[in-house]
């Protein structure tokens, strides 16, 4: 596969390789020889082995955990590229780290979605391709073309394909994820609920009621992110003392930090099914209720769209 004007090299970086190797499958191209490597003080140094002069060059990179490893990474990846006279640079960021801090959450608080933002763009990248942000509106702190893919299509195949419709409702675990969860639920012609929380503290959360009769029904929560796994186990058990036959879950990030994994291992929930925007570990992979649906031909198709310069957007439509 080639660009309109030049040819397409895709580079990756440490955070999820399995990710590159799958996307660069899809497109049928080889990943581009480069080294992203630590000097003994940890200090990241990057060499591109290939020829990127006039290239429309993908960079693969999750700023995931370590997120501040991954993010530069991806700086002096780019900074690399930019100085090998790259055509156009993307960074293709399934998971982009540092989304939840898109607005102050009290006096002398940062804004750090905004910081990463700006760090990207006067790095060098000319477009970024995301999936899901955790605010829509991140999109308008980059001055530089941004597509946010949606995870969605992949979720409502997945869905079709493994329960009755007729007996299935979507529930959304907060009430600021209710416009997600009603998108899905319009897909799929189920109701809708909501679960009516109260955070106490960061990673924690107390789950108060449930809005609207899920008695009888399977139910599936909708998110971007699990990190704790603590909304869910609670909202996962309001549902089923509200009479809930089942609950899955369907989240596009699987975070997933410190004892998530096992705590959903060993919580009411039916399933948790997650994308590969963030390379699982060890512990992810050993639990028997998560599953991962793959994004690479999601993002493989819309690199392709891309380097034609087609339109991304009717992928969705």
């Amino acid at each position: 596969m080639s660009a309109k004007n030049g040819s397409i090299k895709l580079v990756a970086g440490n955070s999820n390789p399995v990710l590159a190797n799958e996307i660069a499958q899809q497109l049928g191209l080889p990943l581009t020889k480069a080294v992203v490597r630590r000097f003994a003080d940890m200090e990241i140094f990057v060499e591109i082995h290939e020829n990127v002069r006039g290239s429309d060059v993908y960079i693969v990179q999750s700023t995931s955990f370590p997120a501040n490893d991954h993010l530069m990474e991806l700086l002096i990846i780019t900074d690399a590229l930019r100085r090998a006279s790259a055509r156009r640079i993307t960074a293709v960021i399934p998971y982009f780290g540092y989304a939840r801090q898109d607005r102050k959450v009290g006096s002398r608080s940062p804004i750090s979605a905004k910081l990463v933002a700006n760090l990207i763009t006067h790095a060098g990248v000319d477009r970024v391709m995301t999936l899901d942000l955790h605010a829509g509106q991140i999109q308008g702190f980059f001055d530089i073309p941004t597509d946010n893919l949606y995870a969605s299509p992949l979720m409502v195949r997945d869905i079709k394909e493994r329960f009755d419709l007729a007996n299935l409702m979507v529930v959304s675990p907060d009430v600021g994820g209710v416009v997600r969860a009603r998108g899905l639920s319009k897909r799929i012609n189920a109701p809708l609920a909501i679960i009516d929380k109260r955070r106490e503290r960061a990673g924690e959360s107390e789950v108060m009621n449930v809005i609207g009769d899920c008695a009888g029904y399977t139910c599936i929560l909708i998110d971007d992110i699990v990190d704790s796994g603590g909304t869910l186990v609670n909202a996962a058990d309001a549902l089923l003392a509200n009479g809930a036959k089942d609950v899955y879950a369907y989240i596009t990030h699987g975070v997933l930090s410190g004892g998530a994994a096992a705590r959903i291992a060993g919580s009411r929930l039916k399933e948790l099914v997650i994308t590969d925007s963030i390379l699982p570990t060890d512990a992810v992979g050993k639990a028997p209720n998560i599953r991962t649906l793959s994004i690479a031909g999601l993002i493989g198709e819309a690199i392709g769209r891309t380097a034609a310069e087609e339109s991304v957007s009717s992928l969705f439509d």
